[in-house]
């Protein structure tokens, strides 16, 4: 049996969204540190097989009967983490240190998500007024060719 990692900051909070984004940050800062020159390959290994065995408890969460997430997001989660899957083991095969961003990229937008609380207003943006009695509908938004939609964080809680 392997020994349980040390770590060099712990979560500060009880919430499991904290604790979730504080285990997705903390794999994230062990690849960043694993890719510095020069490269250890044990470090390498071991950040990649922790960032691993964190996304199979993503994964097998999703299959819990009792999972409370909707059908669409247990199906997101799943295919995020068969993607993640697909790139630790390509990175477990060729230890190539300049393709970490995009599991280095998926964890740190998964714990902005989840860090992110539904009803603060989103970095950049003006709370939302005070309701006002009757107001007529408005129209939705036109994307125009020039316009993209507004990007939205992922928002699990496992």
């Amino acid at each position: 049996m392997k020994p349980t990692p040390t770590y060099a900051n712990k979560p500060t909070s009880d919430n499991p969204r904290d604790v979730e984004a504080w285990a997705l940050a903390e794999a994230s800062r062990r690849l960043l540190d694993a890719g510095r020159s020069p490269v250890n390959e044990e470090t390498l290994r071991a950040a990649l097989q922790l960032n691993q065995r964190l996304w199979t408890i993503f994964q097998a969460a999703m299959t819990e009967d009792d999972c409370g997430h909707p059908p669409e997001v247990r199906t997101n989660i799943a295919a995020l983490s068969l993607l993640v899957d697909r790139e630790t083991m390509a990175r477990l095969v060729d230890l190539d240190v300049s393709k970490l961003d995009t599991l280095i990229s998926i964890n740190r937008s998964v714990a902005s998500g989840l860090t992110a609380r539904p009803d603060a207003p989103v970095q950049g943006q003006q709370p939302a007024p005070a309701p006002q009695a009757a107001r007529p509908p408005m129209a939705p938004p036109v994307a125009t060719p020039d316009s993209q939609p507004p990007r939205q964080s992922l928002r699990i809680s496992i």
